[in-house]
């Protein structure tokens, strides 16, 4: 694929997914996305091209009292490990989706660890 006109970010984003598929193996994804509002996790197996758990700020019952901050992020890094662990995943590896390990990011990997998922 060309990355001739991509931004930074989708080229950044581009990278690290071909680097994750390279190293990862028969691991399912545990991918991220944050907005300026919100913060979303997905576990997903790329064999079956399915979604296997997800969790996000926008869930109806944290939805009013979350928005984008680090308390947030490890509150969907807590409920993404809880619903991976109901799907019988224990292990995965890390998709910051081109974002900067850092800040809202590093807190939900963080929560998601200490919930007992491993990557």
């Amino acid at each position: 694929m060309s990355t001739k006109g991509l931004s930074l970010f989708a080229k950044r984003r581009l990278r690290v997914r071909t680097a994750l598929r390279a190293r990862g193996g028969t691991r399912p994804r545990l991918s991220i996305h944050r907005s300026g509002r919100h913060i979303y996790a997905q576990i997903i197996d790329d064999a079956q091209g399915r979604t296997l758990a997800a969790a996000s700020t926008l869930e109806k019952d944290v939805r009013d009292t979350t928005g984008a901050t680090i308390d947030a992020a490890s509150s969907v890094g807590t409920r993404i490990a809880e619903a991976a662990k109901a799907a019988g995943v224990t292990q995965v590896v890390f998709d910051r989706g081109g974002f900067l390990f850092h800040g809202r990011v590093k807190a939900l990997a963080a929560a998601a660890r200490e919930a007992g998922l491993e990557f």
